[in-house]
């Protein structure tokens, strides 16, 4: 009789709700894949900064250093053919979903060959392909380009969901007010995931919010909405694991308030006057990868020398990505009004 018992699944509460420990029944090979993407996003960001130095990026550029956690979490807990819709800050979302290193780097140089055909950049990055929707230079922009998406899964009952990334500059737009409204009206399947990364650019979020947490105004939707550690890997996939089922069931919208912090600068112009050196520091010491890689050696998922092997791939990688880029060819001057609609 016992052998017809199931096991009890394992659960773990994360802000108050009690939610599937997915993360420890994941085959080896996928959380050893999210580590390495977590590399690429780190080493991609390092070689971007290189070419901003050198000058050879044009217009602004923002770093997603230090946030891996959140974009690898949330994305693997979502299905292939999901949908995501990034930020400004979008390289990480980018990588997470699948994209190709070589053609996004030559986007961010303005190559031809290039996601936009170089028309795009850093800010509009775009992989439709891979279910991402794009970034957007617009803080709030894409809010209401996920909330249409998830409106058109419904409408199709084709079974996907959408993840909207945002900041927490973002969560005081109008555009994020209507559109969770309207998703908590039409019970749409679509989860809006805050990157709290502490400073709305110079601006510290304690100065722009009368709230504790931001997902507290879920309140004011009649949604979930739920506060976590953005720069813990197996939180933020344990946690988008469980409302992606419920979102998937017609029980969306969910606020998922990640919290994390950027390394770098608001932008490649960011002096960074705002903050302290010591309060980088603090944070670099929660670096989401170490954290990450211990849990995978302590569970002795992966030994150190692997690591450092996977680590050295990704960086040859990152080298072969850059030189393609540096290689392409620019656009030609004829083809400016090219896939140009407005």
């Amino acid at each position: 009789m016992g052998n017809d018992l199931k096991a009890e699944k394992p659960y773990i509460t994360i802000d108050g709700y009690r939610v599937e420990d997915k993360f420890s029944g994941l085959d080896d090979s996928i959380k050893i894949e999210m580590l390495r993407k977590m590399y690429q996003i780190r080493h991609f960001e390092n070689e971007t900064e290189q070419f901003i130095i050198r000058g050879m990026i044009h217009g602004t550029c923002h770093l997603y250093t230090g946030e891996e956690a959140t974009a690898v979490g949330a994305i693997y807990a979502i299905n292939d053919d999901d949908y995501i819709t990034s930020t400004h800050r979008g390289h990480g979302h980018c990588i997470a979903k699948g994209a190709d290193l070589n053609i996004m780097m030559a986007e961010l140089l303005g190559k031809r060959t290039g996601y936009c055909k170089g028309k795009g950049g850093s800010m509009h990055i775009a992989d439709v392909d891979s279910g991402n929707l794009g970034a957007n230079g617009v803080v709030g922009g894409s809010i209401g380009i996920a909330t249409g998406a998830a409106l058109t899964c419904k409408m199709k009952r084709n079974g996907k969901i959408v993840v909207c990334f945002f900041g927490d500059g973002a969560a005081n737009q109008g555009i994020f007010h209507g559109s969770i409204n309207m998703a908590s009206i039409w019970d749409l399947p679509i989860i809006y995931l805050c990157e709290n990364n502490v400073y709305g650019m110079s601006t510290p979020v304690k100065e722009a919010f009368n709230i504790e947490k931001i997902s507290d105004r879920k309140y004011a939707y009649g949604i979930e909405g739920l506060t976590i550690d953005g720069n813990n890997l197996v939180e933020v996939f344990n946690t988008v694991s469980h409302f992606n089922g419920e979102c998937r069931v017609g029980r969306g919208p969910v606020l998922i308030e990640s919290l994390t912090y950027r390394w770098r600068g608001h932008s490649k112009s960011d002096a960074q006057v705002y903050r302290t050196r010591e309060e980088t520091k603090q944070w670099v010491g929660k670096d989401p990868i170490e954290r990450y890689k211990k849990i995978l050696i302590d569970q002795k998922i992966l030994i150190e020398k692997e690591d450092r092997d996977l680590e050295k791939e990704v960086i040859s990688q990152i080298k072969e990505a850059a030189k393609f880029a540096r290689e392409s060819p620019f656009p030609e001057p004829s083809e400016v009004e090219d896939d140009v609609y407005a």
